[in-house]
């Protein structure tokens, strides 16, 4: 069972309509279900904009990898196969 990130959900052919969806969800992330199962998000502007972003450094991105190389190696190894 997927977690989703927000209590908003939209279905794709709810999303034939994109305005009402925004309009449901007032400012906030939607999550997208296609037959029951997670497609991706919809975010609109104003939940973008509202947020402060910045890049990342080098030295953040190489900690996160380190910090996360058991989950990402497995990956690595099947597109290196490839």
């Amino acid at each position: 069972m997927t977690r989703l990130l927000t209590p908003h959900i939209a279905t794709m052919t709810e999303m034939r309509e994109p305005h009402k969806v925004l309009e449901r969800a007032n400012g906030r992330p939607v999550a997208i279900l296609r037959n029951s199962a997670l497609v991706g998000y919809f975010v609109p502007a104003e939940a973008v904009e509202a947020q402060e972003h910045r890049a990342a450094t080098l030295e953040e991105v190489m900690e996160a990898m380190e910090r996360r190389r058991a989950v990402n190696q497995p990956i690595l190894d099947y597109l290196r196969d490839k």
